[in-house]
């Protein structure tokens, strides 16, 4: 892979994880209940879901499930409804009054955010569908595959573990404003909203022509 490859891959790499998606809400909604430091499990989890569908896309995969209707409609169902089930569980999420007022979420272990994180990425089919767009364009046939996909999927997730991680900084540093339980609810119920949203637009995916 030439400089100016990966270079274009990079910029494009910065695009991608800055526009808002299921991943940057998630991020944000683990980064106001539980802080910044708790949300680098979520934000690990993301990372091996976007490996897993790069990996999916570079391998032939991605093709193969844009191909078969019935495939692609499977990891489309599937995608959208773990999306609007965490939605859903967002909103329903309890919030307590502790001590002198203060307001706590319901505890979540790491290994739970890490696996929501990972199926956050790893059912999405949108990010399927770039992936099989874009990778093509910054690969070499010429040249060993697996050596290309390290490069594509280190770069990547060094660019998301960024912008994830400020997604989560700006949101925990809102957390003084969320210091009551109604507060707390309503930033459940935004949150949950977003993502059943996120997950029901899932279900308008088009799968590309063959």
């Amino acid at each position: 892979m030439s400089a100016s490859v990966w270079l274009a891959y990079f910029a494009a790499c910065w695009v991608i994880a800055i526009s808002p998606g299921s991943g940057a809400v998630l991020s944000m909604s683990h980064g106001l209940s539980y802080g910044l430091r708790q949300t680098s499990a979520t934000i690990l989890g993301l990372q091996a879901g976007l490996v897993f569908i790069l990996l999916v896309a570079g391998g032939g995969l991605g093709a193969l499930l844009l191909a078969s209707e019935t495939a692609f409609m499977i990891v489309k169902i599937v995608g959208a409804l773990y999306l609007i089930y965490l939605g859903i569980q967002q909103w329903r999420a309890p919030v307590h009054a502790g001590p002198e007022a203060a307001v706590r979420v319901a505890p979540m272990s790491a290994r739970r955010r890490f696996l929501i994180g990972l199926l956050t990425n790893a059912t999405n089919p949108k990010g399927i569908i770039f992936m099989v767009a874009v990778l093509p364009q910054f690969i070499n046939p010429n040249r060993p595959l697996a050596l290309q996909l390290l490069i594509l999927a280190v770069t990547m997730c060094a660019v998301d573990l960024v912008v994830m991680h400020s997604y989560a900084l700006l949101a925990s540093r809102l957390q003084r404003f969320f210091r009551n339980v109604r507060a707390m609810r309503i930033q459940n119920r935004v949150f949950g909203s977003v993502l059943m949203g996120v997950g029901a637009a899932l279900f308008f995916i088009k799968r590309q022509p063959g």
